[in-house]
């Protein structure tokens, strides 16, 4: 994964969230309960890193902002 930049978090409400989980579907529906409570980037992909065990995703947080109907 990218690291996280100055600006992904230059304000208050702003929040990266990774999400460590067994499976894809697991990871995913994580993100979808964050995205009924507030306003957010989603990952369209999770990610493995060879020596850690899981999946990962990382989705971007506004809460300032309401989820998209």
């Amino acid at each position: 994964m990218r690291q996280i930049n100055e600006s992904h978090v230059a304000v208050p409400g702003l929040a990266v969230v990774e999400v460590a989980a067994a499976d894809d579907d697991t990871d995913f529906a994580v993100q979808e309960l964050l995205g009924a409570r507030c306003a957010i980037a989603p990952a369209d992909h999770t990610t493995q890193a060879p020596s850690e065990p899981g999946v990962r995703l990382r989705c971007f947080i506004d809460l300032r902002q309401e989820p998209d109907a």
